[in-house]
């Protein structure tokens, strides 16, 4: 078997562990890919992996993604990320979450987590009672923190704004077509942001019955997780798991645009020419989808700084995501090269790479 650090996601990674606390069950992957801004910054995914090679594989390329979205964000910070594997009936416990937060303890700052797919605010204020190291933590009304998903779903609304006027050449969203595949707290706030601008809605979830009440309360129409990708829209917003673009998807794809919330998109980098060469305008991920990570890790910065963080701050900071996304399609138009590329390039080089 080769070693993972083979493996073309290592991406010289700065470091890398296997924690396992016997007692409490708890097996997790903790992956710090870049700390040249700052301490490692990224969210825990809990899930079940049917092979330990796909947790490692999600750990480091998610990992490399915040790297590249805390720096394209212009935040103070690195990039980090941690998988914990859970078992096929997704059991978590307490034990586990304190345990993970020792682990998060001993690395002494240089991971900060905060939530991701499988995680809430409630494992955050558990993880938090052994480590200091945590951002998401409940916030009072006007202070930034909490949930990230409204502020992820925020900066993705401005970015397909964005995208519609750069390829559709339109200032308005009425009338426009978007299909949403996954409708949990990110997806579906992007739906509700853009029903109110006047959207053709098509959505779906691997809950159907989730995208056919959300369907029915926004107006809009539901079609099955399977069938989304090749629903004939303006844009496809992907806001559930990664690796979702690849050859066999976007061969079916009948869109414009795409741009969504979900990590990872391309299955492979190459997969970002293959749109490009389509016509098809990409926002890339981990730029649009900054917003859930500008919330906390402000939360954070304010907290270990001993000071108050209002929301003004972190709105001011989610309002700049339009802007850099026009700066990578500008760039993408003028050499020819897709964006992907483009905003790799530039995240290296905020990173020292």
């Amino acid at each position: 078997m080769p070693a993972f650090w083979s493996e073309p996601d290592w991406d010289e990674h700065e470091r890398v562990e296997v924690v396992h606390d016997r007692a409490s069950g708890l097996t997790a992957i903790i992956a710090l890919h870049s700390t040249h801004l700052g301490p490692a910054a990224g969210g825990t995914r809990f899930w079940h992996y049917d092979e330990p090679a796909k947790a490692m594989r999600d750990a480091l390329r998610l990992s490399r993604g915040m790297s590249y979205k805390n720096a394209m964000a212009g935040l103070p910070i690195g990039g980090g990320k941690a998988v914990v594997l859970l078992d096929k009936d997704g059991t978590k416990t307490e034990a586990m979450l304190h345990a993970f937060g020792d682990a998060v303890e001993a690395l002494g700052g240089r991971y900060v987590t905060a939530e991701d797919v499988g995680a809430s605010e409630a494992d955050m204020v558990a993880i938090h009672t052994r480590t200091q190291h945590v951002c998401g933590l409940p916030a009072e009304d006007g202070e930034a923190g909490g949930d990230p998903g409204p502020f992820t779903a925020m900066g993705i609304y401005l970015g397909i704004k964005a995208a519609v006027a750069h390829k559709l050449g339109k200032s308005s969203m009425q009338g426009v077509h978007v299909a949403v595949q996954g409708c949990g707290s990110v997806g579906g706030g992007v739906a509700r942001l853009l029903a109110n601008d006047g959207v053709n809605l098509t959505l779906s979830d691997i809950d159907q019955n989730r995208a056919a009440a959300l369907a029915s309360e926004l107006g809009g129409e539901s079609v099955s997780a399977g069938d989304v990708m090749s629903v004939s829209c303006d844009v496809f917003s992907p806001n559930a798991l990664g690796a979702i673009i690849d050859d066999e998807s976007i061969a079916k794809l009948d869109c414009a645009i795409v741009a969504g919330g979900a990590n990872n998109q391309l299955a492979r980098p190459h997969h970002g020419q293959q749109l490009h060469d389509r016509g098809i305008l990409y926002a890339p991920d981990y730029v649009i989808n900054a917003g859930g990570i500008i919330n906390v890790s402000y939360e954070y910065l304010c907290r270990r700084e001993g000071k108050p963080c209002n929301l003004d701050d972190v709105n001011a900071r989610i309002g700049q995501i339009p802007g850099r996304l026009r700066e990578i399609w500008k760039e993408s138009d003028a050499s020819g090269r897709p964006s992907n590329e483009v905003a790799d390039a530039m995240a290296q080089r905020l990173i020292g790479r």
